[in-house]
């Protein structure tokens, strides 16, 4: 009885249908808890970018610009001054990381540099994903055709591609941006255009041994069209180190940002990010620390939390990585 109740119960598993890909995904990661408490991470700073967007363009308590120099150097949680007229005052009357050398709400600057920061993040992550699935993808797919008889296309593409890693990225992107008017735009169009290549690499590894799949075999077999083999067979199935890249990348980015707008070569005034903040503050490091550890803290916490989601799919994505519980 007992044998026949434990065959039920095995066949009744096999008739279970499998798991979707992407449950089967959130399953796993979310049994990771350093990955789990970067996403919490991550989600809680994507309301607080877009918050501050709607804040500061509704509200003038929230403006990252307003000067109260009456209220300079006031240290976190402390009451703004009586002398103040009631529609410059800060929101309940409290600055809750303090105040500036113009007397500038720190917390409003930081919710502002919360979303400049991760605008140049996803934006420059884009253009060099887009960049890297292109030319990864032509390399992979196309890469024993041959130019003029001299090379191949794959040969072509690496050969450049070596020539970027070659340079030092942070030191090009500085000369670049010196160069160029000051512009958020600018800034990212810079980091997106000089980081595409781990992402290139990636899709022409995936692409190469995609290439000789079956399914790839048939469709060609099929005679379907170049450009919907690749887009609609290779990079749904090329896309997952992709995104793993992107994540990590995205840290990156606004790394970069923060060290150039800390050098004065990146987003300029009246936009505060976190690193026009900390170079604000670097000259007050002793008589008002909040202005230089509060910034540094939210980028290393933020760079953390990316980093820690990233790991956390690369395990998920991978099952050769997948931990045993």
């Amino acid at each position: 009885m007992a044998e026949t109740q434990i065959l039920d119960e095995d066949e009744l598993a096999l008739r279970q249908p499998p798991e979707s890909p992407l449950r089967e995904f959130w399953h796993i990661f979310r049994r990771d808890r350093l990955a789990m408490a970067g996403l919490i991470v991550l989600v809680l700073l994507l309301f607080a970018a877009f918050a501050a967007k709607a804040l500061t363009e509704w509200t003038v308590v929230f403006d990252p610009a307003t000067v109260r120099l009456v209220d300079k150097f006031k240290p976190p949680m402390s009451a703004a001054s009586t002398l103040l007229p009631a529609e410059d005052l800060p929101r309940g009357g409290i600055y809750l990381l303090g105040t500036d050398e113009l007397g500038r709400d720190v917390f409003a600057r930081m919710l502002q540099g919360s979303f400049v920061s991760l605008s140049i993040g996803f934006v420059a992550v884009g253009i060099s994903i887009f960049i890297g699935i292109l030319l990864g993808g032509l390399a992979g797919y196309y890469g024993n055709l041959r130019i003029f008889r001299l090379m191949t296309v794959d040969t072509l593409i690496m050969r450049f591609t070596d020539v970027m890693l070659c340079f030092p990225t942070f030191f090009l992107i500085l000369t670049v941006v010196a160069l160029l008017p000051p512009s958020i735009y600018n800034i990212m169009i810079v980091i997106g255009l000089t980081s595409w290549m781990g992402t290139a690499r990636f899709v022409r590894a995936e692409f190469l041994a995609l290439r000789e799949q079956d399914f790839v075999v048939a469709a060609q077999a099929m005679g379907l069209p170049e450009r919907r083999i690749i887009f609609v067979h290779m990079v749904p199935n090329a896309i997952a180190p992709v995104l793993v890249s992107a994540t990590i990348g995205v840290a990156t980015a606004i790394l970069t940002e923060s060290a150039l707008s800390f050098l004065g070569f990146g987003v300029q005034p009246p936009f505060a990010t976190w690193g026009n903040i900390l170079s604000d503050g670097k000259g007050y490091i002793f008589d008002a620390p909040w202005l230089f550890f509060i910034p540094g803290m939210a980028i290393l916490v933020v760079v953390l939390a990316f980093n820690l989601v990233g790991e956390g799919m690369r395990e998920a994505l991978n099952p050769k990585l997948r931990r045993r519980t």
